[in-house]
C-alpha cells in the first residue's frame, strides 16, 4: 500500500507537468523573491496607526526565520522615512511591480507578496491608490509567471482578489471574504487581527497550507472572543499544480539567521 501511494503521488506530479523543485542548499525559499507592503498609516477612524507597518516589519522578520533570504526581500511603507534602519521603499503599485521586476531574475525559485492595508470591494489601498485585482494579476503574470507564488492580502474585502489571481501555480490567503470586513485596524492595535494571527501561527506551521488553516482558526477564535461580527472568514485558495508541491517547501524551524 505504501509503495502504491508513493507511486501515485509521483504520477500525480508528473501528470501535472511539474518536477520536484531543485532547492538551494540553504532551503526551499532561499531563491524566492519576497515583497512585503504596508499600504496605509491610518486607523479605520482616520487617526494615525502603526498597525500596518508593525505587520510589515515583523512579517518580514518571520519570513526570514522560515527561510527567505533577506537579500531577496523588499519592504515598502507609506512613510519609509520613519523607518530608516529598514531601507523600506515608498509604497505604490508601481513600486511593487518594479521590485518584483528587479528581484525575480536573481531569485527565480518563486514569489511571495504580502500586503497589509485597508481594503474595499474594488481592491486594496496602497498609499493613495486602490490596487485592483486585475492590475495585481497583471503584475504577477509579468514578473512571477509560472513560478510557485504565494499571495497574502490582509485587508477588508480581500477575498475579491481570489477570482482574478487564481492560477494553477498560486496560493492565495486573504483576511476576509469578498463581502466582509476584517478587524484590528484601530489606533491602539499593534497589528490587524489577521496579521497577528499570521505571526502567531507561523512558528507552529509546517508549510503554507497548514499556516493558512491555522490562521483561519486563530482569526475565528479572536473574533469570537472579542464579539466581532459578522466574522471576516479568511479565505485560502491553492491551485492544483501548486497543491502537491507545497509540502516540499517546509518552513525552517528555530531563530532567523544572523546578519
Amino acid at each position: 500500500m505504501g509503495l502504491r501511494r508513493g507511486f501515485l503521488g509521483v504520477l500525480t506530479v508528473l501528470l501535472l507537468g511539474w518536477t520536484a523543485p531543485a532547492f538551494a542548499a540553504t532551503g526551499p525559499f532561499s531563491d524566492w523573491a519576497a515583497i512585503v507592503v504596508a499600504g496605509d498609516w491610518h486607523a479605520h477612524s482616520g487617526g494615525p496607526s502603526e498597525a500596518f507597518d508593525n505587520a510589515r516589519r515583523d512579517v518580514s522578520q518571520e519570513l526570514e526565520r522560515i527561510g527567505f533570504d533577506k537579500a531577496n526581500l523588499r519592504q515598502f511603507s507609506v512613510r519609509p522615512e520613519r523607518y530608516k534602519g529598514v531601507k523600506a521603499g515608498k509604497s505604490s503599485p508601481k513600486a511593487i511591480y518594479e521590485a518584483l521586476t528587479e528581484v525575480t531574475p536573481k531569485a527565480p525559485g518563486g514569489c511571495l507578496l504580502y500586503v497589509s492595508s485597508h481594503g474595499a470591494p474594488q481592491g486594496v489601498l496602497v498609499d493613495q491608490d486602490i490596487l485592483p485585482p486585475r492590475l495585481l494579476g497583471a503584475i504577477l503574470d509579468r514578473t512571477c509567471g509560472q513560478r510557485p507564488t504565494v499571495v497574502v492580502i490582509s485587508a477588508c474585502f480581500s477575498g475579491v482578489f481570489i477570482p482574478e489571481l487564481a492560477q494553477p501555480n498560486r496560493m492565495i490567503l486573504t483576511a476576509a471574504r469578498p463581502d466582509r470586513t476584517s478587524f484590528g485596524c484601530g489606533e491602539s492595535n499593534k497589528y490587524p487581527f489577521f496579521d497577528e494571527c499570521f505571526l502567531q501561527s507561523t512558528p507552529g506551521a509546517q508549510d503554507f497550507p497548514s499556516l493558512g488553516r491555522d490562521v483561519q482558526a486563530c482569526v475565528s477564535a479572536r473574533e469570537r472572543k472579542e464579539g466581532m461580527t459578522p466574522p471576516s472568514e479568511p479565505q485560502v485558495w491553492i491551485g492544483p499544480q501548486l497543491r502537491p508541491m507545497l509540502p516540499l517547501y517546509p518552513f525552517a524551524q528555530g531563530p532567523p539567521p544572523k546578519g
